[in-house]
């Protein structure tokens, strides 16, 4: 389903790079804009976890450098049944993360800095989780490639102002529609894949670390703090904020048309609901986290993730 998702996401690039082509160029402006096209879907959908990563700055990191990030990741990769995805640290001071890769034998998940000084270890564990469950149900190939896509959608309106005031035959009707409809069409292709699947994540994620409320608590910190910290990286690349286990977005007017997540104060009731059910009420298989992998420690204890 993921594959077939992807395919016509594809296509729908394809469809907007060449009637764009059109708009600018009549039909030679077409076949550039579909040969474009044909190359940034190649790229999507095998580079685009790395383009991703670039964009944000990410630092490769392993057990040497941040053992215990490393280390709960790997633990509760290997207990939920899935590859080992690598593990990356944001420089920035919003607390946030999330995952990307085409399939989960190449995936990756991303934490800020932020994230790591200012939750405790078992939040950073349930946030992980979640991060881990978009990579099991095979979410990162479709929110990968969106975000890569999102990006060219918007190159297009930028494109477009580039050749508003020249006279190749393109009507003042065709600008307006490169300006305003295709970054439109980016931010409702985001919306339509993102909000059910950040549910899913919760859920899954509370299976795989055994703690819903860990992740509860997590993202009632993390709401608070992104809404007065700047994730600068993300305001640079607006199209990459449905990656985000919270929306990364508020400096600019980015926000609205790049809103992707639900809220989260019905995330967080809807994982209470698992923690009252005992994990869904039995329908989900619970993996207990090893104690001595995940211990308990203080709220602002400091940071022990390396």
């Amino acid at each position: 389903m993921s594959l077939i998702r992807t395919a016509m996401l594809l296509g729908l690039m394809t469809a907007l790079f060449g009637i764009a082509g059109f708009a600018l160029g009549g039909e030679v402006g077409m076949l550039i804009a579909l040969v474009i096209a044909a190359g940034m879907n190649l790229y999507a959908f095998w580079g685009s976890d790395e383009a991703v990563l670039r964009a944000h700055n990410a630092r490769f990191v392993t057990r040497a450098s941040a053992p215990e990030l490393v280390g709960d990741v790997e633990d509760m990769a290997r207990r939920a049944g899935m590859p080992i995805p690598k593990v990356y640290i944001i420089d920035e001071a919003q607390p946030n993360a999330f995952a990307t890769g085409r399939n989960p034998e190449n995936a990756a998940v991303a934490a800020t800095t932020g994230l790591l000084r200012t939750l405790s270890r078992e939040e950073v564990a349930g946030v992980m989780a979640h991060e881990l469950a978009h990579i099991k149900n095979r979410d990162t190939l479709i929110m990968t490639v969106a975000a890569t896509l999102a990006g060219a959608i918007t190159m297009l309106a930028n494109f477009g102002f580039l050749f508003r005031g020249r006279d190749n035959g393109m009507s003042f009707i065709a600008v307006i529609a490169t300006l305003i409809l295709a970054p439109l069409a980016a931010g409702l292709v985001q919306m339509a894949i993102s909000r059910t699947r950040e549910y899913e994540a919760d859920k899954v994620g509370a299976e795989i670390c055994g703690q819903p409320l860990w992740l509860a608590s997590a993202l009632a910190k993390i709401s608070g703090l992104a809404a007065r910290i700047d994730l600068h990286s993300a305001e640079r690349n607006p199209g990459t904020a449905h990656l985000f286990i919270v929306n990364p977005l508020h400096a600019h007017a980015h926000d609205k048309l790049f809103s992707t997540h639900p809220a989260t104060e019905n995330r967080i009731r809807a994982l209470k609901k698992l923690a009252d059910g005992g994990i869904g009420g039995g329908q989900l298989r619970t993996v207990q986290p090893r104690r001595s992998s995940i211990p308990r420690t203080r709220q602002g204890s400091g940071n022990p993730w390396g």
